[in-house]
């Protein structure tokens, strides 16, 4: 008899770990499986690794515009380049920076997804890694794994159009780097905590908020790992930003306001149109740039096209269901402060409530460039609240 229960009781135990139950089999890792398509992991390149005085160093160098912080890691810092949509929603290779800090076998660390500011030159791109003491290193230093999308038209995408203030195509170029990404850890044994951050500041804060919302939107495992986000100075309502910019244009040159005024503009033939914000174009990159902007968001505001600013480009009213903190000067006169209060009046009419909030920069003058480190400093401190495992 004692043989027949030992005997059931193992052909038991096997027959639960056949089906997947019994207490062991949840500590067993799912394989990793490369993803088709759009999330596709291509390789990844180690670019330089830095011990934390090196930064350390790099942050003192660095001076007044240093993003400040005291390393505790060194990182080592990779491209990674993964397939993605481009504008138009065609599959494209594009690039990002992985900044992973050195600690003990197997620790755990939270993820943070950093979207960066508007660029015009390619060399700026994070996975260029021109800087060390640029915001993905020094955050990986203090114990994040650190993720940074180049966008479309810059690294391995250069010379393709970059989607500037399109939504979808802005969105897709992080959810496929976290998608890539995560592979790649996978494959390394590199354990997360389950936890991600999300943060950029300018078209970094907009494409911040245009990537949480696809993520709420869709599938991805990511999609319940959100903690918290950050979204700085971002130009969420973009009819509202082109609108506001458009007034200040229009006080300074009174007929250039006037002939610029979309109610007007609608009226000219597309050529007309066309060369009128090619111009504006020029004006908004500079002749050294290196890259170029799709003219989309343009050519539907000067159509005076509101429906399809909406659809193509407004990332500001939805219904965050994990912690969104704003973060935005009143005296910005590149992206309307107007932003900040009107996202925060639409996510809270749709029941966000409390899980939205505005913090004010408070940079005398509070203007878009001198709140970039009050920025930085909010974040820290922000994210630094929930975070586990640093």
């Amino acid at each position: 008899m004692k043989y027949h229960r030992l005997l059931a009781s193992v052909l038991f135990t096997v027959f639960l770990a056949a089906c997947g139950g019994g207490g062991g089999t949840d500590n067993v890792a799912a394989p990793a499986v490369n993803a088709v398509g759009s999330g596709q992991f291509k390789d990844a390149v180690l670019l330089k690794t830095a011990t934390s005085s090196q930064i350390a160093a790099a942050i003192e160098l660095a001076g007044n515009s240093a993003f400040r912080a005291t390393p505790r890691y060194a990182v080592q810092a990779y491209r990674m380049t993964y397939l993605t949509l481009d504008g138009l929603g065609q599959q494209i290779l594009a690039s990002a920076l992985l900044a992973v800090p050195q600690k003990p076998g197997n620790a755990l660390s939270p993820v943070f997804s950093y979207q960066h500011g508007t660029i015009t030159m390619d060399a700026d791109a994070p996975s260029n890694l021109a800087d060390i003491a640029g915001p993905e290193v020094v955050l990986a230093s203090l114990g994040y794994i650190v993720l940074s999308a180049d966008y479309v038209g810059y690294g391995a995408s250069k010379g393709a159009p970059h989607p500037y203030l399109l939504s979808g195509p802005s969105a897709s170029a992080v959810v496929d780097m976290l998608t890539a990404a995560r592979y790649w850890r996978q494959t390394q044994n590199l354990p997360d905590n389950k936890q991600l951050f999300l943060a950029g500041y300018s078209e970094g804060g907009y494409v911040t908020m245009a990537t949480h919302r696809a993520l709420q939107a869709g599938t991805a495992p990511e999609r319940n790992q959100i903690v918290s986000v950050a979204p700085g100075a971002g130009p969420y309502n973009v009819g509202l930003t082109l609108d506001e910019a458009l007034k200040i244009v229009g006080q300074q040159y009174p007929l250039l306001g006037v002939v610029l005024n979309p109610g007007f503009l609608r009226y000219l033939s597309d050529t007309d149109r066309h060369n009128v914000r090619d111009l504006l174009l020029q004006l908004l990159l500079g002749s050294s740039a290196d890259v170029t902007f799709m003219p989309t968001f343009l050519d539907n505001y000067m159509a005076d096209d509101r429906t399809s600013i909406g659809i193509m480009s407004d990332v500001y009213d939805w219904g965050p269901v994990a912690p969104v903190h704003l973060f935005h000067g009143r005296d910005d006169l590149t992206v309307s402060y107007l932003n900040a209060t009107s996202t925060l009046q639409a996510m809270q009419a749709r029941g966000s409530g409390n899980l939205v909030s505005l913090t004010d920069c408070t940079a005398q003058p509070a203007g878009h460039s001198e709140c970039v480190l009050p920025y930085w400093q909010f974040m820290l401190d922000t994210f630094a609240k929930v975070a586990k495992d640093l």
